[in-house]
C-alpha cells in the first residue's frame, strides 16, 4: 500500500477509533441486530444478469479525491429514487467524509427512499465498521485487497455473513484476485482504477476477467462512461457494472441510466 491508498486508511483507523470512542461495540450491535433485514445485493444482481440484462451498481457519491467534488446538486433520497426508476439493481453509497464528502446519513436516507439493496462504500478495516454497516441498514459491504491482509479481510467477511450481509471484494491485479478468490464471498469487483495512483484503464477487467470462475459474479469498476463501455466489459464476462461519476454528474439522473442501460436491454 502507498500514496493515496495509505493516506486514507490512515485518517480512517483514526475515524474509527474516534466513533468506537462514541459508541460502543455493544451499541452498534443491538442496533445492527434490530436493523430491517438485508434486502439481497448479490441476489438482485444475478436475477438481472439471469435476465439477460446488465446488472448496475449505481453509485451516489459527492465528490472524490481524484475529481474533487462531483455534484453540487446533491440529495441521496432522490438519487435514490432516480436510479431506480432508471434500472438500476442495487445503489452504493459513499459514506467516507474526509476524501468523498460522504456521510452516514446518506446510506440511511437512500436505502429508505428506494426498494433497492444498498452497498456501504467504504474502507473497511475493523469488525466495528461492518456491524456499523448493518445498523446504518446496509445490506452489503466492501472489502478492498489492496487496503487489507488476508486475515483481516477473512474476519470481515465472517462478520459481514454473520449479519447476513453480502460482501464485494474489490482486486486491481492478479495477485490480489489471487488472494480474494480464497474468500468465501462471491462478488468480485475489478477496480480499473488504481487506488494507489488514481489512474483508470478498462484493460484491468479484461485482463484478470478470464481468471474469475464462472461461479462467482464479476462487477467491473471505475472507468464506465457510456453503453459502449458496458458492452465491452461484456464481451470478456463482466455482466455487472458499478458506475457513479458519469451518472452523477447528469441532470437527469433517471434518463441517463435509462441510456446507459438501453443498448443491451435493445438488444
Amino acid at each position: 500500500m502507498s500514496d493515496v491508498l495509505t493516506r486514507i486508511c490512515d485518517d480512517k483507523r483514526a475515524h474509527i477509533a474516534a466513533k468506537r470512542a462514541e459508541r460502543s461495540f455493544a451499541e452498534i450491535d443491538r442496533a445492527a441486530l434490530k436493523a430491517s433485514p438485508p434486502r439481497g445485493f448479490k441476489a438482485a444482481l444475478r436475477r438481472e444478469v439471469d435476465a439477460g440484462r446488465h446488472g448496475l451498481i449505481a453509485e451516489i457519491k459527492r465528490a472524490s479525491p481524484s475529481k474533487g467534488l462531483i455534484r453540487q446538486d446533491f440529495n441521496p433520497s432522490e438519487l435514490a429514487r432516480a436510479y431506480q426508476a432508471g434500472g438500476a439493481a442495487c445503489l452504493s453509497i459513499l459514506t467516507d467524509i474526509p476524501y468523498f464528502q460522504g456521510q452516514d446519513s446518506f446510506l440511511v436516507e437512500a436505502r429508505a427512499a428506494c426498494d433497492l439493496p444498498c452497498l456501504r462504500k467504504d474502507f473497511m478495516l475493523d469488525p466495528y465498521q461492518v456491524v456499523e454497516a448493518r445498523a446504518l441498514g446496509a445490506d452489503c459491504i466492501l472489502l478492498i485487497m489492496a487496503a487489507l491482509d488476508d486475515g483481516t479481510a477473512r474476519e470481515l467477511a465472517d462478520v459481514a455473513a454473520r449479519y447476513g450481509m453480502d460482501v464485494l471484494v474489490e482486486v486491481h491485479n492478479g495477485e490480489e484476485l489471487t488472494r480474494a478468490l480464497q474468500l468465501p464471498c462471491e462478488l468480485i469487483g475489478v477496480n480499473n482504477r488504481n487506488l494507489k495512483t488514481l489512474s483508470v484503464d478498462l484493460a484491468v477487467t479484461e485482463e484478470l476477467a478470464s481468471r474469475v470462475p464462472t461461479d462467482r459474479v464479476l462487477v467491473s469498476e471505475s472507468g464506465l462512461y457510456g453503453p459502449e463501455d458496458l458492452e465491452r466489459m461484456a464481451k470478456v464476462g463482466a455482466h455487472c457494472f458499478l458506475v457513479g461519476e458519469s451518472l452523477m454528474r447528469q441532470t437527469d439522473v433517471t434518463a441517463a441510466t435509462r441510456a446507459l442501460l438501453a443498448r443491451r436491454e435493445a438488444a
